[in-house]
C-alpha cells in the first residue's frame, strides 16, 4: 500500500540502572475486511460473544497490543522498580512489508531482546520463513477470435510456466527446517492473480500473473529470486513461443526476508517458565511460522526476537477473526512475569 510516512508509537520506562531493555512490539494496522456479506455485523465494530471478541484485527493483532499495554499497566500499578527498561514499539505497515518497524529501528530505537505479540496459539514462534511478491508478464499475439490460429494466446503461453512453478514449489519444500516440518507446505509458492485479455472476441496478447514465493529459513532472498527466475527461464527454453518471446519477471510489492532467534538464546526459556508459573498446563512449544513478520527486521538489526501472543493465526485475515479474552489475560500474566525476569528488579 502506498505510504509517505512510517510513524508509530514508542514508549520506554524510566532508566532503572544497568539492566537490559526488553521491547514489546506490535503492529496497529489491519488488512481490509474482504466481503462484508461474510461477516456477522460490521467487521470494525467489536462483537463480544461470551468470552470471545469478534472483528477485524481482534486477533491480528489488537489483542497483542492490549496484552502489552495491560502488562505495562500492571507493572506500573504494582510500583515495581526495574533494573533495566521495558520499551513498547507500536508500528504501522506490518501487513504490507514492515515499513513501520523499519522506520522505528532506523530512528535508533532498539533493545536487547524483543517479544512480538503476533497470535501464536499457545506456542513460541522463534523463526519466520520469508515471502517475496513476484510478477510474470507473458506476451502473446493478438488476433480475431474467429481466426485464433493467426494469434498466440498469452493464456496458453502461460500454462507451462504455471506447471513449472508448481514443480519448483515441490523442490523447494524438500527437507524443510525442523521448526517448520509440521507444515504441509512450509515454503508456499502461490499465484494469486492472473489478468489477461480485454475483449472476448480477441486472442489475448498479454498475461500478467502475480504471486508469492516462500523464502526458506536462512536463505538469502536474492537466492530465492534467482531460483524462480531460473525456473521460468528453463520453462521458456523448452517452449518455442516463449523461447522467442521470453516473459519478464519482476519483484513488486511485499518483500519479507526470513529470520530467526539465535540458537540457545535464553528468551524462550524465560517465557516458558513464566507461562508455567502463571498459567500452568502444557509447556509452550517452540516452532517456526510460514509467514513473514516484523521479526526478521528486528533480528536483522541484531535484536533477538520471538513471537508470543494471544489468538490463532488460522483465523486472522478471515471473516471468522476472533480472540479469547481468557487467552489475552493468560498471555498478559506471562508477559508481566517474563518481562520482569528479563529486565530484572530492584
Amino acid at each position: 500500500a502506498p505510504r509517505d510516512e512510517a510513524w508509530g508509537l514508542v514508549g520506554t520506562t524510566p532508566d532503572g540502572g544497568d539492566g537490559p531493555t526488553l521491547i514489546l512490539q506490535g503492529h496497529v494496522d489491519v488488512v481490509p475486511p474482504g466481503d462484508l456479506a461474510a461477516w456477522d455485523g460490521d467487521p470494525f465494530v467489536p462483537r463480544v460473544t461470551g468470552d470471545v471478541v469478534h472483528g477485524r484485527g481482534a486477533c491480528d493483532m489488537k489483542a497483542g497490543i492490549a496484552a502489552h499495554l495491560a502488562a505495562l499497566a500492571a507493572i506500573r500499578a504494582a510500583g515495581i522498580r526495574l533494573r533495566g527498561r521495558i520499551a513498547v514499539h507500536f508500528v504501522v505497515g506490518e501487513e504490507d512489508g514492515g515499513l513501520g518497524a523499519f522506520g522505528t529501528l532506523q530512528r535508533g530505537h532498539g533493545g536487547d531482546a524483543c517479544v512480538i505479540a503476533e497470535p501464536t496459539a499457545g506456542t513460541l514462534i522463534t523463526a519466520n520463513a520469508g515471502a517475496l511478491t513476484f510478477r510474470v508478464t507473458v506476451p502473446g499475439r493478438a488476433a480475431h477470435a474467429s481466426s485464433r490460429e493467426r494469434g498466440v494466446s498469452a493464456i496458453d503461453a502461460y500454462l507451462p510456466l504455471h506447471q513449472a512453478l508448481a514443480r519448483l514449489e515441490t523442490v523447494r519444500n524438500t527437507d524443510p527446517d525442523p521448526l517448520l516440518a509440521e507444515y504441509p507446505i512450509p515454503y508456499a509458492l502461490s499465484v494469486g492473480t492472473v489478468r489477461s485479455g480485454d475483449w472476448a472476441s480477441s486472442v489475448p496478447d498479454l498475461l500478467v500473473a502475480e504471486g508469492r514465493l516462500g523464502v526458506r529459513l536462512d536463505e538469502d532472498p536474492a537466492e530465492a529470486r534467482r531460483a524462480l527466475e531460473e525456473c521460468v527461464a528453463e520453462a521458456c527454453a523448452a517452449d518455442p513461443w516463449l523461447r522467442a518471446h521470453p516473459p519478464a519477471v519482476t519483484w513488486p510489492g511485499g518483500q519479507f526476508a526470513p529470520g530467526r532467534l539465535p540458537a540457545g538464546h535464553p528468551l524462550p526459556g524465560v517465557l516458558r517458565g513464566a507461562w508455567s508459573d502463571t498459567a500452568g498446563g502444557p509447556a509452550l512449544r517452540e516452532r517456526g511460522a510460514t509467514y513473514g513478520s516484523d521479526l526478521r527486521l528486528y533480528a536483522g538489526a541484531g535484536i533477538p526476537t520471538l513471537q508470543f501472543g494471544p489468538g490463532d493465526i488460522q483465523v486472522a485475515h478471515s471473516a471468522a477473526e476472533r480472540v479469547s479474552l481468557r487467552e489475552v489475560v493468560a498471555v498478559t500474566r506471562a508477559l508481566v512475569v517474563g518481562a520482569l525476569r528479563v529486565v530484572g528488579t530492584k
